[in-house]
């Protein structure tokens, strides 16, 4: 049994005002004046090496990303580094979407010049569209854990945080100490998560973590729709999407996400955040989960969908994940090479060790109990 841990005060930069332009690019042709077709490249070294793959990416000059708010993960700085860089533009599309909207972008829009190229995936979504991806190993493949990338180069996992409450402490007064404590008539109307647990990982998470602390386990999370069906019940669930904005509002005074969000959301924001807004994750089993990176197969730049990659997976951007309070893959790397943001490390307190994550079945699983469960449950 793990004791309380509260995280307060992590030194997370200000995210980046990123002006996010509509995807209204135009086509770009997937071959470029090398005759390298990027849309098959597998890595840079073996189409030409790096010099070629920036090159074709500034010859597309644009990138399209969906489903990354700014102020998730350090989106917002992560984003303009890639742009100040390669003087590539980026444009941002739905950036409170789910998953699922990831996805459903990349179906209804293939073949068209504002589909998405690069996609942050959860891992139950990950696992049911495989086909919609392509294979690809950036250059420092070797400094991704084997168990944090798939063989053929098709995801890589780039992140993970741990599933935490944050809650507003001018209106609650004592600080809860796991989900339990969320049932108490002080909750009333107060509590929310991010989104349909059928649809988004981080939703679903919080369900996952009700599992584990309400005797289920990560094999059964029948248990978990049960604690928000109980939680609906008392009158405590809040069927609201929560945001930064409704967060600095009041309007959502709890809820429960992935804990980069809730420190992000806080008095690390600034003017836009909640300067009462605190975190704790939950006495007990914690649980995280990687999101994952991925190329759109149909890519309409498939050059710069391939750079991001190799940004998203260099120290620099890794360690920006990380001075928002999230654990980026190549972590261990990082720190035996020396190029690790120790600051930032410490004010995360340290590299999780003692956390559960769902596996790929487990994921599978816990899809199909949300499925026949979740609606019934919570009569939405």
């Amino acid at each position: 049994m793990q004791h309380k841990r509260t995280i307060a005060g992590i030194a997370l930069a200000a995210a980046a005002i990123v002006t996010l332009a509509g995807c209204s690019a135009t086509s770009s042709a997937s071959t470029t004046k090398d005759d390298t077709n990027w849309k098959t490249a597998t890595s840079a070294e073996a189409s030409g090496g790096m010099d070629a793959l920036v090159k074709a990416a500034k010859a597309e000059g644009q990138l399209n990303v969906i489903a990354l708010p700014p102020s998730w993960a350090n989106y917002g700085k992560i984003i303009d580094g890639f742009t100040k860089k390669y003087d590539i533009k980026v444009n941002s599309a739905n950036p409170n979407g789910s998953s699922a909207d990831e996805v459903a972008a990349v179906k209804s829009q293939k073949g068209q010049s504002t589909a998405p190229d690069v996609l942050d995936l959860g891992n139950a979504v990950l696992q049911e569209n495989l086909d919609l991806l392509t294979d690809y190993k950036v250059a420092n493949w070797s400094d991704i854990p084997d168990t944090l990338k798939d063989k053929d180069g098709a995801w890589t996992r780039d992140y993970t945080g741990l599933m935490s409450i944050g809650y507003d402490s001018s209106k609650i007064t004592d600080a809860p100490k796991d989900l339990t404590d969320l049932l108490g008539s002080e909750y009333k109307g107060k509590v929310s998560i991010a989104g349909d647990p059928t649809q988004a990982n981080q939703a679903a998470s919080a369900v996952y973590l009700a599992a584990l602390e309400n005797g289920g386990s990560a094999d059964d999370i029948t248990k978990g729709v049960d604690y928000f069906g109980k939680l609906k019940q008392a009158g405590n669930f809040q069927n609201v999407l929560p945001t930064q904005a409704t967060v600095a509002s009041g309007e959502t005074p709890v809820v429960i996400q992935w804990s980069y969000n809730n420190l992000a959301w806080g008095p690390a924001a600034g003017a836009s955040g909640n300067k009462d807004w605190k975190t704790v994750v939950p006495e007990g089993q914690a649980l995280g989960s990687y999101y994952s990176q991925a190329i759109n197969k149909d890519a309409p730049h498939p050059a710069a969908a391939r750079l991001w990659q190799e940004y998203i997976a260099s120290p620099e951007a890794q360690n920006l994940y990380l001075q928002a309070g999230a654990f980026p893959a190549t972590l261990s790397a990082l720190e035996q090479s020396g190029k690790v943001d120790q600051d930032a490390l410490d004010a995360a307190g340290g590299a999780p060790k003692d956390y559960v994550e769902l596996t790929d079945a487990q994921v599978a699983d816990a899809a199909k109990v949300l499925s026949a469960k979740w609606s019934s449950t919570m009569g939405s």
